[in-house]
């Protein structure tokens, strides 16, 4: 059993007894592997250990990969997420390859990725980013900005709006963890209220991971529990 067969597994335990001790209902939470910066040989051991999903931040790189598994491993039929910041001269390179994409969080990048959406590929399932904290480091939207952000996105026809996500500022302490989930997760309630459809609240890495779940993740972003420690040395 490889390593990174024994980390999924792992973490898929520990996922599933958050779960438990939450009362929430076992598998209510998807595990999102976080593969930036790592190769297509580590990403095909997570795939054959039953991992299907994967986070990227970097678009070329992420392209790249998306290419090579679609050319060599068709049969895995993985599902891309794009977790980064999305700058205006790549939004067509993000809508023509990912199945995801996490981080809209203006109407203009909205509007791109609904144009640039090939007529022969599913709805662009995305996420709307929300600056939870109010951290001036972090892309996002204000809290009171989403509403009118989604109004946008469920106007446009190659789109799917599904819910929302945050990387919230980075404290150790659990009780501040679970507060500030919560607030996110209020949000996604009053936007369900308006799009019933909604379903997906991205939430969680490594180190408070059991804060979201208990406040309501359907999605974790775990990559270095996964993979390892990233190499930024080729990142600009």
């Amino acid at each position: 059993m490889s390593s990174i067969q024994q980390n999924i597994e792992h973490i898929t335990s520990q996922i599933a007894d958050v779960q438990q001790k939450c009362g929430r209902a076992r598998d209510s939470v998807q595990l999102l592997a976080v593969s930036k910066t790592k190769p297509n040989d580590a990403i095909l051991e997570a795939a054959q250990a039953g991992q299907r999903a994967f986070g990227e931040n970097y678009v070329q790189e992420g392209v790249d990969k998306v290419q090579f598994f679609a050319e060599h491993h068709p049969d895995l039929e993985l599902e891309w997420h794009f977790i980064g910041p999305i700058q205006s001269n790549k939004t067509r390179l993000v809508a023509e390859h990912f199945d995801w994409v996490h981080t809209i969080d203006r109407d203009k990048t909205a509007q791109r990725l609904n144009d640039q959406r090939p007529s022969d590929l599913p709805d662009l399932q995305v996420l709307i980013q929300v600056n939870i904290s109010g951290e001036a480091s972090k892309s996002g939207v204000e809290p009171e900005q989403i509403f009118a952000l989604a109004e946008l996105i469920s106007s446009l026809p190659n789109l799917t709006l599904r819910g929302l996500m945050s990387i919230p500022a980075n404290v150790d302490d659990h009780a501040a963890q679970l507060a500030t989930f919560q607030r996110l997760a209020e949000l996604q309630t009053q936007l369900q209220k308006r799009y019933p459809n909604i379903d997906t609240l991205s939430m969680g890495m490594s180190g408070d991971m059991e804060a979201a779940i208990e406040a309501g993740s359907t999605m974790v972003r775990i990559g270095t529990a996964i993979f390892g420690a990233r190499d930024y040395s080729s990142k600009a």
